[in-house]
């Protein structure tokens, strides 16, 4: 905690580190004053019915978003469907190989691909605000003509989303970390103080027993739960297996290279929090499609049901760790590993190059795989557990909010000091 703080203070001091700072603050700042903008022509009445009906994925949807999904603001629809555009554009550039050729041209290449993302971006904000006002035209003010009504609906929802887009390029280009987890970390924690007062009242009528004693021994089992979760969280995202590389010593000229030893670093934790988005997304589909439609059938209603289901959460751990395998798979290529290592003079002690270098590299990536799977399904689904143990669900905290805010915390910090070391490896030079 210390050395973070004084990674904060040295930072603080460098002007050009404090404007960029200073810059992501104030788009902070831009983008929580437009949550406060309301859609106009909409009605919130319908609009949080609605939500309501989503369930978990109307919830997710509001965590997201800071609340502005709740509200009705213009900023609803939060970054989910750049999100989703990025997911989609990594699957599609695993799958396509003109976007794979595309993908390896450089910076070029990168940006091409992410203009791409952009008008995808926009094309599933503009699904998304049809469905819902589809799903909300009803109970629309009187008076607009239907027509004037969807575009204004529409337009204002998907502008928005194109606006947090755009936001969250500007954070990348002239701030400090990603943009787009900073805006989601922001929404996530300007969530917190309101959670303080529910969690007062839990404490306050808590009995586990009649027992005074036994109750506050609960209280402060939640608080070490939380300590201990976010302890976790820290260690595996920094957690890597480094795999011992040689380089052979070679000739160029009258001069020597290599020779020197060094590591090859895979993370344990390479998917992130992909995964359980992945696997919420799927899982929630189908009581979208029928809280959008307002369908109430008996097939309708088991779907509006299925998360109170015992079945929903074996399913839920599944896609996890099949998310999370298919995601390293198409983001861990071990062959072009083994291949640039050969081309280096680089090898695995041991291990013969080529073949037989790809395949370790790969299983080993595999049992990383594993560990980081069922991590995922730990965190994610421990405070579900620990909710239906104690019977106080309300209190206990979202796994994948704390991977978010954990994750984007240290990245920021990462970046802080990588900022410091290159202006003193840039005044040493000098």
């Amino acid at each position: 905690m210390g050395d973070m703080l004084q990674t904060i203070r040295n930072a603080w001091k460098i002007e050009d580190v404090r404007r960029k700072v200073m810059f992501t603050l104030i788009a902070i700042l831009v983008y929580r004053i437009g949550i406060a903008v309301p859609v106009p022509g909409i009605s919130t009445t319908a609009f949080t019915a609605m939500i309501a009906r989503m369930g978990q994925l109307g919830q997710f949807m509001d965590i997201i978003s800071g609340g502005a999904f709740r509200t009705v603001s213009i900023m609803s629809l939060g970054i989910q469907p750049y999100i989703n555009a990025s997911i989609i554009m990594q699957l599609l550039t695993a799958a396509i190989p003109a976007l794979e050729r595309l993908s390896k041209e450089g910076e070029e290449g990168q940006k091409k691909i992410q203009q791409i993302t952009r008008y995808v971006t926009v094309g599933i904000a503009l699904a998304m605000s049809i469905a819902f006002w589809s799903a909300t035209k009803d109970a629309s003010y009187q008076g607009i003509p239907a027509v004037l009504n969807a575009i204004v609906v529409i337009l204002s929802f998907t502008a928005g989303s194109a606006f947090i887009m755009w936001l969250g390029e500007q954070i990348n280009e002239r701030g400090i970390g990603n943009g787009i987890s900073i805006i989601i970390f922001t929404g996530i924690v300007s969530r917190l103080p309101s959670y303080l007062p529910m969690m007062y009242q839990y404490f306050r009528g808590w009995q586990i027993t009649a027992n005074t004693f036994v109750s506050i021994i609960g209280v402060l089992f939640v608080v070490v739960m939380f300590v201990a979760v976010i302890a976790l969280v820290v260690f595996v995202q920094s957690a890597e297996r480094r795999i011992p590389v040689n380089y052979a010593k070679r000739v160029i000229g009258r001069k020597m290279y290599g020779g020197q030893s060094t590591y090859l670093p895979i993370k344990v934790n390479q998917a992130g929090v992909l995964p359980v988005i992945f696997a919420v997304s799927i899982l929630m589909l189908p009581s979208t499609i029928v809280s959008l439609t307002g369908s109430s059938g008996r097939v309708a209603q088991w779907f509006m049901n299925f998360s109170a289901n015992p079945l929903y959460y074996v399913l839920y751990a599944l896609l996890i760790i099949g998310f999370t395998f298919f995601y390293s798979m198409i983001s861990f290529n071990p062959v072009e590993i083994s291949n640039n290592l050969q081309k280096n003079g680089g090898f695995i002690p041991g291990i013969r190059p080529g073949r037989p270098t790809s395949d370790f590299i790969g299983q080993t990536a595999r049992r990383l795989s594993w560990v980081d799977a069922l991590f995922l399904v730990l965190i994610v689904l421990l405070p579900t557990l620990l909710g239906a143990i104690t019977g106080a669900e309300g209190i206990w905290f979202g796994g994948t909010a704390v991977l978010i805010m954990v994750g984007v915390a240290m990245d920021i910090i990462n970046q802080l000091e990588a900022q410091l070391m290159m202006r003193h490896y840039k005044g040493f030079l000098d």
